[in-house]
């Protein structure tokens, strides 16, 4: 998984496949939303019609964007090797007895907070779209933008994780089966069987994971889950993102020098 750079002495982490698929689904995902803002804007200029119904004119097209997401949501249900720790805690073939039976989760209270933020951010959209001022088409497309932003929170930077959790990386993360039913709350307003249906299979996912956190805490902290210590790791992004953030450091540097020598050069 590691191996050295030649003349630097930094250790280079290879992507894992857990990883890879992460970046997978940021690419078709970011596909995804762009695909969907160009039909939103061809269907406001166009005629003014709204863009589900653009989709319902294409039922191939619908059936693969739903299938898309609604696989993504069953595969949760079973334990997966292309799946993060994080979402794979919950299972008990990944509970590995540490000998402690002190449980300690630190984040419960942020539990609450997160959620109600997120309820009350969301219901901003939901006022405007009451009024009138938002439609399906700006509902849809929000849905796809947190899609994006859950793999942006993966891969590169989680404002839940720095803000409230203070958790040491996805593998610990409380809420993390959370993410399709937050990607999915703005689908509630449009009522449409094919979003009402991949807004209940979110929902599902978050109660089951939810019970199963209060049946089992155990599987959720690191002091009785030696699943979850950083040599069971089949992830690896917190090396991933050290290398990335090592790079914008170097970047920000070579950037700093290159301006002072313009600017020297500028005042001979």
């Amino acid at each position: 998984m590691e191996k050295k750079t030649a003349g630097t002495g930094k250790r280079q982490v290879r992507l894992t496949a857990v990883s890879t698929f992460h970046y997978f689904r940021l690419v078709y995902r970011s596909a995804l939303l762009l695909a969907v803002l160009v039909l939103y804007i061809r269907s406001r200029i166009a005629s003014g019609g709204r863009v589900t119904d653009i989709l319902e004119k294409k039922p191939a097209v619908l059936a693969i964007l739903w299938l898309v997401f609604a696989l993504e949501m069953i595969l949760r249900f079973f334990p997966s090797r292309l799946e993060s720790p994080g979402s794979q805690k919950q299972f008990a073939r990944n509970y590995i007895r540490s000998g402690e039976t002190d449980i300690v989760i630190h984040d419960n209270n942020a539990t609450m907070l997160v959620a109600l933020i997120w309820i009350c951010f969301n219901a901003v959209f939901g006022a405007l779209y009451l009024s009138g001022i938002f439609d399906d088409g700006i509902m849809i497309l929000i849905s796809c933008a947190y899609s994006v932003c859950d793999m942006i929170c993966i891969l590169f930077f989680c404002p839940f994780q720095s803000w409230f959790f203070k958790s040491k990386c996805c593998s610990t993360c409380r809420i993390y089966n959370w993410d399709y039913a937050m990607i999915f709350t703005p689908v509630f307003f449009v009522r449409k069987a094919y979003t009402w249906s991949l807004l209940a299979m979110s929902v599902i996912l978050l109660l089951r994971w939810e019970i199963t956190f209060y049946l089992h805490p155990e599987r959720f902290s690191e002091k009785t889950n030696l699943y979850l210590k950083c040599s069971n790791c089949t992830e690896k992004l917190c090396s991933h993102k050290k290398q990335l953030h090592s790079l914008w450091k170097d970047i920000e540097k070579y950037t700093a020098r290159r301006m002072r020598w313009l600017r020297d050069g500028s005042k001979k």
